[in-house]
């Protein structure tokens, strides 16, 4: 064991003194130093590095180059300066039980299963695993009941660096080839794994482990979960949402799921008596034009890009206009959605033109295309006219 790395010796090193023995700066306004020995965890194995300050200086990032940790700094430090290193403890302590929950949920899948963990990160919003194989919705709520018995039972994390013939003795999760001194953390009847993360030193202190969601992901499932304060927080969040819905829908908080459903199904029904009563205004406004095949443009204030599509499409297809151009909004904004139809000209090239001249977006087919103007009544009525003067 590398007894320069302190969080080696004992996760919980909040403080630190040490020595700079180089400093030197990045090249992008950092500077980057190396101790003679560090409590500050580099990022790796999926799991962040710490940060915190450095006398008094706030250190950024923590990463390996080699067998080498690097530090940045927001200012530089003098080689041969004695420094007192100072961890972000809660940040810290956080990874700590996120790492430590993930290995229970992690041994415990590939107990039952047999899958492999192939996916690990430790987010600033949740903790995302990743496995080879299907697990369905009744197996997770089980393997959360058995991974929370594992904190009940508050157990230790046990730290191994077993020799080469003890090593091959054991059973041990790896998603690599290892050589060389190898760290093994065990947690009895739950996991055994290669890892050279932090951990909390007993189960209890996990907390608790929630899984949050589980999607299908490359043949197996990736899992986003929270451990410990993280999953207090996430909760007390969620809580607070459920009830700000609650009230506004009235509802008491087991109602929610059924008011909102209703909601849904309300809202769906209104939208199709709306899309009906749409349809028939559609139809009025089209009827009181008589047939022509002059080109026709019309200009509406409220209608959505459905509504204006609907609109053109009756008015070329029942033969009031050669080709039949409507558009809404309005010239305070400056953007109007437009619609144009026709069976006589090609309405792509019709939209293309237009496009140019009236700083539009849009194409289609043929027959209709649709888009935005940004400019305004007068311009485009111009345009239009001019473009279908044939």
């Amino acid at each position: 064991m590398d007894k320069s790395r302190l969080y080696y010796q004992t996760p919980y090193v909040k403080s630190f003194m040490c020595t700079v023995e180089r400093c030197e700066a990045s090249g992008k306004g950092t500077w980057l130093a190396v101790l003679n020995q560090t409590g500050f965890y580099p990022e790796g194995g999926g799991q962040p590095f710490d940060t915190g300050t450095l006398n008094g200086v706030a250190v950024q990032s923590v990463n390996e180059r080699g067998d080498v940790i690097i530090h940045e700094l927001a200012a530089p430090l003098e080689p041969g300066t004695l420094a007192e290193g100072i961890i972000d403890w809660q940040k810290r302590y956080d990874n700590m039980q996120q790492h430590t929950g993930e290995h229970i949920l992690s041994g415990l899948v590939h107990r039952r299963f047999g899958y492999d963990n192939v996916g690990f990160h430790m987010g600033s919003e949740e903790v995302t695993v990743d496995f080879n194989g299907p697990i369905t919705p009744e197996q997770l709520d089980q393997l959360e009941n058995e991974a929370n018995q594992a904190v009940y039972d508050n157990v230790p994390v046990k730290v191994l660096y077993p020799d080469k013939e003890e090593l091959d003795s054991l059973d041990y999760r790896s998603k690599k080839e290892l050589t060389g001194l190898v760290r093994i953390v065990e947690i009895p009847d739950a996991d055994m794994c290669a890892c050279c993360g932090t951990h909390v030193e007993n189960t209890g202190e996990v907390g608790i482990i929630k899984i949050r969601t589980m999607i299908h992901y490359k043949g197996g499932v990736r899992l986003s979960m929270l451990c410990g304060r993280r999953a207090l927080l996430d909760y007390r969040d969620r809580l607070k949402d459920e009830i700000r819905i609650s009230n506004l829908l009235s509802a008491k908080l087991v109602q929610v799921p059924d008011a909102v459903e209703k909601l849904k199904n309300d809202s769906q029904d209104r939208e199709f008596r709306i899309g009906k009563l749409g349809s028939s205004l559609m139809a009025l406004k089209a009827a009181q034009f008589r047939e022509s095949t002059d080109p026709l443009i019309v200009f509406e204030e409220d209608l959505n890009p459905v509504q204006v599509r609907q609109y053109a499409t009756l008015l070329y297809e029942q033969n009031k206009a050669g080709v039949a151009a409507v558009c809404s909004g309005n010239d305070r904004e400056g953007e109007y959605h437009y619609a144009l139809g026709s069976s006589r000209m090609d309405m792509r090239a019709l939209s293309k033109a237009l496009n140019s001249r009236l700083n539009g977006r849009g194409g289609g087919s043929s027959l209709m295309a649709q888009g935005t103007f940004r400019a305004e009544r007068a311009a485009i009525e111009a345009a239009f006219l001019e473009e279908t003067d044939i």
